[in-house]
């Protein structure tokens, strides 16, 4: 357990950013480290855990097959990913449970065995999972026949109960089907022809009117809605048919309600699936930009080893110096994640004082001078020694900082920055005006989304996180964040801010 102690600023600087609780336990299962995420997911003050045994996290019905299923893992000593396909819960301090997902990791230091565990709290997507539950049982008995076919060979994918109830098919059999085999009065170029406005996008949805012909040779009239969607990532049509034989007046009053319903399971899947790709994006990214700087330190560290001579200070220095600047990397892009998770978490709180502009300006150019390249200048704003600024100093600051450093970044050498301040009667607006690679036209609407760069700014560190960031601080503060840029020729960043701010 010493070793962990010993190393405590390594492991917290490289756990604290994460969202996901982590827990490490020795060979007896002793909790020999936990990160912030991990007390506060089970309930427990800091280092409250550290000592305790693992069993105080899991719940009694685990505990007695628990012992044997750790012996087994830690013999074995492979990664393994524990309540994808299982119902996996812990224990609260409290005494509550919460579904969770456990990844678990086993690994040597310094001669001892301890094991990683990455715990995930996904009561969130277990209520996801019941709601698409729900709609997905919606779908299946609902009063009108939901029929779910590819839009490239027009074979079925899906279809609900009424469907089966009503054709007397089975749904083996609509396997090899396509609705040419079921729909009387359709021609392959007629099939055709009513579905190019929804293959063109001229319309969103069409109606049509036909018959319906039941395995056992018998014939009804239906009213058929189409229109185009995704079933996972796969493009599909979506086909509700009214039988109106009996029941004309009825399914025209259901048909609203069924398509509302329809359209809100199609909302769903596709927020799972944007979760999913955010999800990747993140791991993608967090993967890449902590393993430059990590092999950088690892390198100077190796190096400094070898200077032992007091001839050799100045290396020794110039080592030291560039793991400083990686850890200070490092550090930055954590605080982003922490931003990003304050955010969405609604636990961001805001000081509006009174503060002069130029001392804020003075203090932001200060700074970045230290990161310009050859030949690089900021030109400083005229005029505004006497003016007084009412919001949230340290997000203004944090805002300018990072349009600056971008403009440093994205800039050549020999190149101007300039800053340029307006002051009008109901808002004042800082402008931060490079020379530099510039915006694609096509990319500069998801240039604020986060994680999101720009394919001409995939070569240049960064995370994608920052301007996001500063846009959310500006907007939840009654100001904006704008843009105008030409790809190779510059960009102009427009940070505005309300004359006078109130935050309730």
């Amino acid at each position: 357990m010493r070793v962990f102690q010993d190393n405590s600023e390594i492991f917290n600087l490289l756990s604290e950013g994460v969202s996901e609780g982590i827990i490490v336990v020795n060979k007896k299962q002793e909790i020999v480290a936990a990160n912030s995420s991990a007390e506060e997911m089970f309930g427990y003050e800091p280092d409250e855990l550290y000592g305790k045994s693992l069993n105080v996290l899991i719940p009694q019905k685990y505990r007695h097959g628990h012992d044997e299923h750790y012996k087994g893992f830690m013999q074995k000593r492979e990664k393994r990913q524990m309540g994808k396909s299982l119902d996996l819960s812990a224990l609260r301090k409290d005494g509550t449970e919460f579904p969770v997902e456990v990844g678990l990791n086993p690994f040597e230091l310094a001669g001892e065995t301890y094991s990683m565990a990455l715990v995930i709290d996904i009561t969130e997507r277990k209520l996801r999972e019941k709601e698409l539950s729900h709609w997905a049982k919606i779908f299946n008995e609902s009063l009108s026949e939901i029929y779910i076919f590819d839009a490239k060979t027009y074979a079925f994918i899906n279809v609900n109960k009424e469907a089966l109830r009503n054709t007397g098919y089975s749904f083996e059999e609509f396997k090899g089907f396509s609705p040419k085999n079921i729909i009387c009065n359709y021609s392959d170029d007629d099939f055709h022809e009513l579905l190019k406005p929804l293959q063109s996008g001229e319309q969103v949805k069409i109606k049509s009117e036909s018959l319906l012909q039941r395995k056992n040779g018998t014939k009804y009239p239906i009213e058929i809605h189409l229109q185009l969607s995704m079933v996972g990532d796969r493009e599909a049509y979506v086909a509700m048919v009214m039988d109106i034989t009996d029941r004309k007046n009825y399914t025209k009053r259901l048909e609203k309600q069924v398509e509302e319903r329809t359209e809100e399971l199609r909302k769903a899947l596709a927020k799972e699936k944007e979760l999913g790709e955010l999800k990747t994006r993140f791991l993608s990214l967090v993967s890449h930009e902590f393993k430059t700087p990590l092999s950088g330190i690892m390198t100077s560290i190796t190096l400094l080893s070898k200077y032992t001579e007091t001839s050799q200070q100045e290396k020794r220095e110039k080592h030291v110096n560039t793991i400083k600047g990686k850890v200070r990397y490092l550090n930055n892009i954590l605080n982003d994640f922490l931003s990003v998770e304050r955010l969405e978490t609604g636990k961001v709180t805001y000081k509006v004082e009174k503060f002069p502009l130029s001392k804020l300006v003075n203090e932001v150019i200060y700074n970045a001078n230290m990161l310009l390249k050859t030949g690089q200048k900021i030109n400083y704003p005229e005029n505004i020694d006497g003016i007084n600024v009412w919001f949230d100093e340290k997000i203004m600051e944090l805002v300018l900082s990072n349009l600056l450093h971008n403009a440093i970044k994205y800039s050549p050498e020999e190149t101007v920055i300039s800053i340029i301040v307006k002051q009008e009667k109901y808002k004042l607006s800082i402008q931060i005006v490079d020379q530099g690679i510039g915006i694609p036209l096509k990319e500069q609407k998801h240039i604020f989304n986060r994680y999101y760069r720009a394919e001409n700014a995939l070569l240049t560190q960064g995370t994608g996180i920052g301007l996001n960031i500063a846009k959310q601080h500006l907007e939840n503060l009654k100001g904006s964040l704008e843009f105008i840029s030409e790809e190779n020729k510059g960009s102009t960043f427009t940070m505005s801010i309300p004359v006078e701010t109130q935050v309730k």
